[in-house]
């Protein structure tokens, strides 16, 4: 991990390479590298830190080069250092490679190669990888292309690579296997990028190579083999992105923007899919496979972090409204146990970026064991898109932000319209309920403008909590997994330790926590928990700990007896989750920027995890 831009053709390829790192900075990294062939002459540049830092050094020298990879590292292979930042030379420094991913067989490589006489300046699996293809290269006399295809036969693992080779200046060698790589396509010029947000400047018009694809650029053509040397067709699509879309729009922080942009997307992905008028919804993605999803037995959740919890939420979604059991497992974990999966299973992946590793790799179990697999991700042509047998697009938009934001709330409005939808199919819910339901969920885009309202209030209240150690989370019933989402948007970016509880399990050890110092965020909206969260509310108070509270509008109760409230606008009780995560992201937003975090690229953490 964890960003890829590469670049041939007739542009200055330094400054382009530069702007791309940056545009996918927002993917997390340590590192930051570039590899030019300049005059014939391959060097490369590369430095720990920021990609600022690695303009610095570029920046008094005299390039002129028309070909070049760089790469923003996330660690995995040996700790953050300039040796161990891509890109890296093969043994001869005639070739050089950028790599997103892992190589599981490196040591065993590794081995044969310094048995050969190899020596390795790094700790990196990327260095082994590079210098296998030249020993190949070297052993077959055959071409560059030949040994990357030969080699990653061998390999086991996941990658994405681009390789650049000072005896063919006009060529880039690309290939990816679980890890993404999209080709943008120009006049007499290409670009490679982990994803479109470096390209869109230049081209929309772009090819999303598939697994154990290799795409080599030479000559100004373009030419896509399998692994077993097949030629396979480029499929061209058009990219709709917008540069506005990833760019910050005078706000201070791209989360902030983001937060601010859900009246926005959850609209989006409202749009075309929901009429109160007709009192439908139609999911084109999956409505093929509705009637037989109203019919299953059992619903499997596959997610990691933010993701996991809106599957938590659509549990509750799924078993109050379609009477569906539903179950919601960490993906990391899923396919080490040996889950039971059967036919008529549904098993369904949420994934903002459609790439998380530990994701992808739940999908292809749950496809081996016979399940139907659906996806909720919010980019389009991404992996898990492609592998499902259906799904349902967010529609969010570009999400910048490492912590995630409103792709939380779209995933949970796609799942509240697939839960409608299911129900209604199956006849769990009456007309008038579905009409409510609907009438409910269009409502929600105002609802959360409502909220945004208060944002000052809310930023006021976070002053107070600037130097806390702890904080705790509790909710009830659908608003429990968002307690687990305001925790963990807290700890991630402001490396406050935080945990979420579901309000009743407090007295069943957290309660040893409270005291004067202990700050405790309580989700307390009018619902069918309301009367028992109040008495949790109490329990704390008596033990003198410190109460933020998220309230139903009106509510003078709760009001009179916390430390301070933040209102939400009524809403169905299944549908909450949409309003009340919203204070608690903004929460987490301005204590962070409070304690000096960087937001957007909070320590140790990528956006889009392509390694298990």
């Amino acid at each position: 991990m964890c960003g890829i831009v590469a670049y041939v053709g007739h542009r200055e390829a330094a400054p382009l390479i530069i702007k791309g790192l940056k545009r996918l900075e927002y993917r997390g990294y340590d590192s930051a590298g570039i590899a030019l062939l300049d005059e014939n002459q391959l060097n490369i540049y590369k430095k720990k830190g920021k990609v600022a830092e690695l303009e610095n050094i570029l920046k008094d020298k005299k390039l002129h080069a028309k070909t070049g990879i760089g790469h923003t590292r996330w660690a995995t292979h040996g700790e953050p250092n300039d040796v161990n930042a891509h890109p890296h030379y093969s043994h001869s420094e005639t070739l050089a490679i950028i790599h997103n991913g892992i190589i599981e067989n490196y040591a065993a490589i590794k081995q044969v190669l310094i048995n050969k006489g190899y020596t390795f300046e790094s700790a990196t699996d990327t260095e082994v990888l590079i210098k296998f293809i030249e020993d190949i290269k070297k052993h077959n006399a055959c071409s560059t292309e030949e040994a990357v295809r030969l080699a990653l036969n061998e390999v086991v693992g996941a990658y994405a690579i681009v390789i650049i080779d000072e005896e063919n200046p006009d060529q880039l060698i690309a290939a990816r296997k679980g890890s993404p790589l999209v080709i943008g396509i120009g006049e007499n010029e290409y670009f490679f990028a982990s994803d479109a947000t470096p390209i869109i400047e230049y081209t929309k018009e772009v090819v999303y190579l598939d697994d154990f694809e290799i795409a080599v650029v030479k000559n100004g053509k373009l030419n896509i083999r399998n692994l077993q040397n097949q030629e396979k067709d480029a499929f061209i699509e058009t990219i709709e992105l917008e540069l506005e879309a990833i760019e910050k729009g005078g706000y201070e922080h791209f989360m902030l923007k983001e937060i601010f942009e859900q009246p926005r997307s959850i609209a989006d992905c409202l749009r075309g899919r929901i009429s109160s008028e007709n009192a439908h919804i139609q999911l084109g993605g999956i409505s093929n496979h509705l009637e037989k999803l109203s019919k299953a037995k059992r619903i499997v959740f596959v997610a990691c972090g933010t993701s996991w919890h809106a599957g938590l939420v659509g549990e509750y979604l799924f078993e109050e409204l379609a009477r569906i059991n539903v179950e919601v497992e960490y993906a990391s974990e899923f396919r080490y146990r040996n889950p039971i999966i059967k036919e008529g299973d549904f098993v369904i992946a949420i994934s903002q970026s459609g790439e998380t590793a530990d994701t992808l790799a739940a999908l292809e179990l749950a496809k081996s064991r016979g399940a139907t697999i659906l996806g909720i991700c919010n980019v389009v042509g991404s992996s898990i898109a492609r592998l499902t047998d259906a799904g349902v697009y967010t529609h969010a938009g570009p999400e910048i932000g490492v912590a995630s934001t409103k792709a939380f709330t779209a995933q949970v409005t796609v799942l509240a319209l697939m839960a409608i939808a299911t129900a209604h199919s199956k006849g769990t819910i009456n007309e008038d309920e579905y009409r409510r339901l609907i009438i409910e969920l269009e409502s929600i885009p105002d609802k959360v403008a409502d909220i945004l309202t208060q944002a000052e209030e809310i930023k006021d209240i976070s002053k107070l909590f600037t130097f806390a150690s702890n904080f705790i989370f509790l909710g009830r019933g659908v608003n429990f997994p968002v307690a687990l989402e305001g925790a963990l948007k807290l700890k991630e970016i402001s490396y406050i330790h935080a945990e979420g509880y579901p309000a009743a399990e407090m007295k069943h050890g957290p309660i040893a926590l409270i005291d004067e110092d202990m700050p405790v965020v309580f989700i307390a909206t009018k619902d069918s928990s309301y009367e028992k969260v109040v008495s949790n509310i109490q329990e704390v108070k008596a033990r003198k700990g410190r109460v933020i509270a998220v309230v139903s509008k009106g509510d003078k109760d709760i009001k009179g007896m916390v430390d301070f409230a933040i209102e939400v606008p009524m809403a169905h009780e299944m549908l909450q989750p949409l309003l009340t995560v919203i204070p608690l992201q903004l929460l987490s937003y301005y204590i962070a920027v409070l304690r000096g975090r960087n937001v957007d690229q909070p320590r140790n953490l990528a956006k889009s995890v392509t390694v298990e």
